[in-house]
C-alpha cells in the first residue's frame, strides 16, 4: 500500500469513528442524538422534579459518574420516547448493581419501568437469572452465554423498541427479545414484583432513567435514535 492510499484509508477510518460523546456525520444523518454530551448534565433531571441533583451525579473527563452512597436519586431524560434505538457504555465496580430503565412515566409515584439490569453477575448482591446483566429485570432472563466484561471494564449495551418488539443487546450480541403485551410477557409480569402495576409489560411512551442503587457506576456515549416516525 503506497503512502497516498494509506492516508486515504486512515481518513475514511477517522471519519466513520466518532470520539467519545460525539456523533459521526453518518449517525447525525441517520437521526441519532446524544443524551449525554460529555461535558454537562443538560437534558436530565431528578425523577419527579424539574432540577438536577445538587450532588452525587458528576461529569468528569467525559464520563457521567454516580458517587457511592451519595443519596443522589434516579435521573431521567427530559424527553420521552416510545419507539427508539438506544445505546450506551457503562462500567461498575466489583459487587456493583445498577440499571437503565425505559418507559418511565410521570404519572407513577415511583420510578417504575422496564429495567435493563447492569450487574456484577459473579459477586453482585442481587443475584438470579432474572436479575443478571441485560435481563428485563425481575421479568425475563437474558441469554446465559452473553459476552459480559468484568467490573472495571466498559460494556456496550443497547435497547431497541420497534412497535411491540423489544431487544436487549450486550457487547454486540442480542441476548434477549420479547413482545410487549404478549401472553408470555404478561404471565412473567404476574410472577414478578410488578404484578400490581397497571399496564406494566405493555407499550407506553416514557423517559429514559439511570438508577440510583447506592453503588457507583460510570456512563459515556449515551445515544438514541427516535424511531417513532420510521
Amino acid at each position: 500500500m503506497n503512502k497516498l492510499v494509506l492516508l486515504a484509508a486512515l481518513a475514511v477510518s477517522f471519519s466513520t469513528v466518532a470520539a467519545d460523546n460525539e456523533l459521526t456525520a453518518q449517525e447525525k444523518k441517520d437521526g441519532w442524538k446524544l443524551l449525554f454530551d460529555g461535558k454537562t448534565t443538560q437534558g436530565w433531571h431528578s425523577f419527579g422534579k424539574t432540577t438536577f441533583p445538587e450532588k452525587g451525579w458528576v461529569v468528569k473527563d467525559g464520563v457521567l459518574e454516580l458517587i457511592r452512597g451519595s443519596k443522589a436519586g434516579d435521573i431521567v431524560s427530559k424527553e420521552t420516547f416510545s419507539d427508539f434505538d438506544l445505546t450506551w457504555e457503562w462500567k461498575i465496580e466489583p459487587e456493583g448493581n445498577n440499571g437503565l430503565k425505559y418507559f418511565i412515566t410521570d404519572d407513577r409515584k415511583e420510578a417504575i419501568g422496564h429495567e435493563y439490569q447492569m450487574m456484577d453477575d459473579a459477586e453482585g448482591h442481587d443475584l438470579g437469572k432474572k436479575h443478571s446483566t441485560a435481563s428485563f429485570y425481575d421479568v425475563l432472563p437474558p441469554d446465559p452465554q452473553k459476552p459480559l466484561n468484568p467490573p472495571g471494564q466498559w460494556n456496550l449495551s443497547r435497547v431497541l423498541v420497534q412497535g411491540d418488539h423489544v431487544e436487549h443487546w450486550l457487547n454486540g450480541k442480542k441476548v434477549l427479545e420479547y413482545e410487549l403485551g404478549s401472553p408470555e410477557v404478561l404471565a412473567a409480569v404476574q410472577k414478578s414484583k410488578f404484578k400490581s402495576v397497571p399496564g406494566f409489560g405493555t407499550k407506553v411512551k416514557g423517559h429514559i432513567l439511570l438508577t440510583y442503587h447506592t453503588d457507583p457506576v460510570s456512563y459515556r456515549n449515551i445515544k438514541i435514535r427516535d424511531l417513532s416516525n420510521r
